[in-house]
């Protein structure tokens, strides 16, 4: 794929495989925080992870993991990559792999090894990662990231309560996840100790004393213990804290001075000097690593975007907040639904995200436009010509029919491998005046051979759906057969937008070039968030044809026109969709109709 100035610094998003963009556009030590939650299936019989392919159970093992996660070629050649990596590693590899077979979880753990030491290298000295995971394959983890990045090196493993608890058969309800905490150079990496406000029920109990101006405060010690030298070991008013084995928590001098502010208690019995400690000017409680004050995202959160695996916003926050500062690069190359995406640039950080699958990309990009319409940042890795588009339909079929019905105009496509489509790769929805809402339905085909029964199917489709109408999208031009098929199709029976034909054939190179299919106006998808502003119409904008060439006829009239009837005539409307302030790179963006 032709791809953006990758040397370029700003917020990059990329469609594609995070290990073949980790190694052809992240530099070395350019990156200050990693997190990671790779898709892992949690609910997962944990018996099925460990079958053989081929055996009982196979099926559900490619469920579980969504194709991504089986033992398979690249697999196989992650694992060589690993072996020939002359790493430490590369020992604890073999030992999985002699005791685990070929299965889904050996296949997990080896295609994060691999990933794994990509995104050591891209850390900066300072940096630090977070790999989110849950308990079923974290022990696995942690001593493939001990071997990759030094067990020296490994600062906390959290405890996240995700849900609450609930019944399971045998055994304790699994009610968190794991999130396992590395540095690139332990003490040197970033650390802003987070705190958590305290409760009303915490202060009316550890703060229970008020002075006269209605602040609330306590005592707290002023020794610590063990004898220290110097001047917090020297005597302090007679209190000799060398001899009770212990050492003041700051200098005499210091000691003099909280005592001229009113700071330093001295008990009337003779007891030793204790501090004066105001709530107000306390940080609140030092969090530990068992997180049990964010919930996960309900079904009325306001945030949630259907996105199976989406996590709270709060909780990415406290990571970036936690371990990086404001400038700092964050990458995430799981993104998915660009949770970390949206903290990051909530919280003034750069950001890098790579996701495999289309469906995440166009979520991010909308995310943003409704959240940040101030954000700039470009997409990589989207088709930006034809070429790019072939490659992408050889590469994978299915993130080909994706990325085609959106290029479209769909509203909504599939994002799900398994099972038959029954005909639809997405569909769009239209307001159609007195006969209610209207429905196109989209079909892609990325293969180089096309024939008339495409055609055919999705005329049947169509009946089928009740549907007004459908667009067949093709990788290479039709047959005369099949444009002939489709003229057959005739006009929409119901229309409030004038005679639409009801059955329409668009190449891919046809809408690089400028060209759509006629169809009415359509919202904008995702229509919750902000469409961009759009530019004004100059002359020409209304109206382009779309000339698919087959041979014989008579003219006719089209339209208020006389149209060749060796060509299929489209309307298309021009129109500029990305918001002056959010350039998104070269790659094309999918034209909105309203």
């Amino acid at each position: 794929m032709r791809e953006q100035n990758d040397k370029a610094d700003g917020n990059r998003l990329f469609f594609g495989d995070n290990l073949e963009v980790l190694r052809g556009h992240v530099k070395d030590e350019s990156v200050d925080l990693v997190y990671l939650d790779p898709p892992f299936n949690s609910n997962a019989n944990y018996n099925v992870l460990f079958k053989e392919p081929g055996g009982a159970g196979a099926e559900a093992q490619t469920e579980a993991f969504r194709d991504t996660w089986k033992w398979g070629d690249a697999a196989r050649d992650a694992y060589e990559e690993v072996m020939q990596s002359g790493e430490p590693v590369a020992l604890v590899m073999k030992g999985l792999r002699d005791w685990l077979d070929k299965n889904a979880m050996m296949a997990y753990v080896t295609m994060m090894a691999v990933r794994l030491i990509e995104l050591k290298r891209v850390l900066k000295p300072s940096g630090s990662l977070y790999l989110h995971c849950d308990p079923t394959a974290s022990h696995y983890l942690k001593i493939v990231m001990d071997a990759i990045f030094g067990p020296e090196n490994f600062l906390s493993e959290v405890s996240w309560k995700r849900t609450g608890t609930h019944s399971s058969a045998r055994r304790w309800g699994p009610v968190h996840d794991t999130l396992l905490f590395y540095a690139k150079e332990s003490g040197s990496h970033v650390w802003n100790r987070p705190y958590v406000a305290h409760s009303e029920k915490h202060l009316l109990s550890h703060y229970r004393k008020v002075d006269e101006h209605g602040h609330r405060y306590e005592h707290g010690e002023l020794t610590g213990a063990g004898v220290r030298n110097g001047r917090s070991g020297a005597p302090w008013r007679g209190f000799d804290v060398t001899k009770l084995g212990r050492h003041w928590t700051t200098t005499v001098e210091r000691l003099d001075e909280l005592y001229e502010q009113g700071r330093i208690y001295l008990p009337p019995d003779g007891g030793w000097p204790r501090l004066v400690r105001y709530a107000k000017e306390s940080k609140g409680r030092a969090i530990g690593d068992i997180w049990e004050d964010i919930p996960p995202l309900n079904m009325r959160a306001l945030e949630r975007l259907g996105y199976p695996t989406q996590k709270p916003r709060a909780l990415i926050e406290r990571i970036i907040n936690a371990s990086s500062n404001p400038g700092d690069v964050v990458l995430d190359p799981f993104c998915g639904c660009g949770t970390s995406i949206d903290a990051a640039q909530e919280l003034g950080r750069n950001w890098i995200g790579i996701d495999v699958t289309h469906y995440a990309i166009t979520l991010i990009e909308e995310r943003l436009r409704r959240r940040h319409s101030d954000a700039r940042f470009t997409i990589h890795g989207r088709p930006a010509s034809y070429t790019d588009a072939m490659a992408l339909a050889a590469r994978d079929k299915h993130q080909f029919q994706w990325w085609a019905a959106w290029f479209a105009g769909a509203q909504a496509y599939r994002e799900e491998k398994k099972g038959a489509d029954r005909g639809i790769d997405g569909s769009a929805m239209f307001p159609n005046g007195p006969y209610g809402h209207g429905r196109i339905i989209i079909s892609v085909k990325g293969g180089l051979n096309v024939g008339v029964q495409m055609v055919r199917d999705l005329w049947g489709v169509i009946d089928r759906e009740e549907a007004e109408m459908g667009i067949l999208v093709t990788l290479v031009k039709p047959t005369e057969p099949m444009i002939n098929e489709a003229l057959d199709a005739g006009y929409v029976k119901k229309s409030a937008h004038g005679r639409l034909p009801r059955l329409q054939i668009i190449t891919i190179a046809d809408l690089f070039d400028g060209r759509e299919p006629r169809l009415p106006p359509l919202p904008v998808p995702l229509s919750r968030m902000k469409a961009p502003p759009r530019r004004r119409k100059k002359a020409g904008d209304e109206q382009l044809p779309l000339m698919l060439p087959f041979s014989g006829g008579k003219a006719m009239r089209e339209g208020g026109a006389f149209v060749d009837p060796r060509y299929l005539s489209f309307g298309v409307r021009q129109q500029d969709v990305s918001a002056p302030e959010l350039p998104l790179g070269n790659a094309p963006q999918r034209r909105r109709r309203g």
